[in-house]
């Protein structure tokens, strides 16, 4: 594998489970999605922060067709 500066700069910046909820509201406000949707979808994160590790949603993310 290339090293990869970008994506080393972002692994060396702490983890904030608010600053992802952060992104993914901001990302589903530009999409036009309902803020009921927008809700839905931030609750769930809590659920999902809860039951998997950083390492599971990783390889979720690199092995998903988005």
């Amino acid at each position: 594998m290339d090293y990869d500066s970008v994506l080393a700069a972002m692994l060396s910046q702490p983890w904030s489970n608010n600053a992802c909820r952060g992104y993914v509201i901001y990302a589903m406000e530009n999409c036009g999605f309902s803020p009921n949707d927008i809700r839905r979808v931030v609750t769930e994160l809590y659920e999902v922060f809860d039951f998997c590790s950083l390492e599971e949603a990783q390889q979720h993310f690199e092995e998903s067709p988005y």
